[in-house]
């Protein structure tokens, strides 16, 4: 493992292209994660799985997908799960909270399976935003509630019903994109709010959370860092570091989305500069992808000790 670089990358297709095996053979990233444009049966997307592993030699190595429910659900050709939604979830649980967690495990449960069967072993949730009126809908009813302590107890039990399911899990968008009037994914989004309303707000639910991963915003909190996003910002990951906590592996969200301004090779040097432990990629664009691996470190020792932890909850 320890010749693995610090990045995340997404693939073209159904199957490995000639050129991306003999990229993952060179370059080595750290883990790779699916879209729906990877997943048409279960057959065919274990085969890819296995394909992916075979060239690591490591029954283990990190597979990740976007897997949430509702709107976001990559497994969209293996099964429906539209109406499954965060807001759905966050209703339930100020309901009535016995219901919410028998419904809720199962849910998770039943998530978990299709991974294991396809050879998935990270799902980048829960997402940890709180819901505000007037924000970009970007986030919308993949929310749990507008309120910061429901959303940190559902994103407790979604960590815990993972773990069990030898499943790991990404807290996002560390330390909140819920106040974005902006869709990240193609402008930059600046929160203007001040450092002691986030702490009581926004920050919040991403507090003492028992997951061995959590992704970045690509956005701007003004009050707190002028110029850059979290992504690239040395302040505001070490308030994600020491303020909220957050002690394990830091991932950025996609460096090819427009919120970031700078060339791919800026965006990639800045993401590590600022203190994020892995780059992610995910568009499959194969030129974007070198120069992400070319400009990534090796793995450091504490990526490798953190992985080496996350590795335990799946045997």
């Amino acid at each position: 493992m320890n010749n693995r670089r610090s990045f995340i990358i997404g693939i073209k297709s159904y199957k490995l292209l000639k050129k991306e095996k003999i990229f993952l053979k060179r370059y080595k990233p750290w883990g790779i994660i699916l879209f729906s444009r990877n997943i048409k049966n279960i057959e065919q997307a274990l085969k890819l799985t296995s394909s992916i592993r075979k060239i690591f030699k490591d029954k283990n190595y990190p597979i990740l997908i976007d897997q949430e429910g509702g709107r976001v659900n990559r497994l969209k050709k293996i099964i429906s799960l539209d109406y499954l939604t965060s807001e759905f979830f966050g209703n339930k649980y100020a309901k009535n909270q016995k219901e919410f967690k028998f419904v809720y495990k199962l849910f998770i449960d039943k998530t978990s399976f299709f991974l294991r069967l396809i050879g998935v072993n990270i799902n980048t949730s829960p997402v940890l935003d709180l819901r505000f009126k007037g924000s970009s809908k970007i986030i919308g009813n993949r929310s749990f509630s507008n309120d910061p302590k429901i959303v940190s107890k559902i994103g407790d039990y979604c960590i815990q019903y993972y773990h069990e399911n030898g499943i790991g899990t990404v807290i996002k968008h560390i330390p909140g994109h819920g106040l974005a009037k902006v869709d990240s994914h193609n402008f930059t989004p600046v929160v203007s709010k001040k450092l002691r309303f986030l702490s009581k707000k926004d920050f919040v639910p991403f507090k003492n959370k028992k997951t061995f991963f959590a992704m970045t915003a690509h956005i701007i909190f003004s009050k707190i860092d002028k110029k850059n996003t979290v992504t690239h910002s040395k302040k505001i990951i070490s308030l994600i570091r020491k303020s909220i906590g957050f002690k394990n592996i830091l991932i950025s969200d996609d460096l090819s989305m427009k919120s970031l301004k700078g060339s791919i090779k800026e965006n990639t040097l800045k993401t590590f500069k600022a203190g994020c432990n892995l780059a992610l990629h995910c568009n499959g664009n194969f030129k974007e992808m070198k120069i992400v691996g070319k400009n990534s470190p090796l793995i450091s020792r504490f990526i490798l000790k953190k992985t080496s932890q996350f590795y335990k909850i799946l045997s």
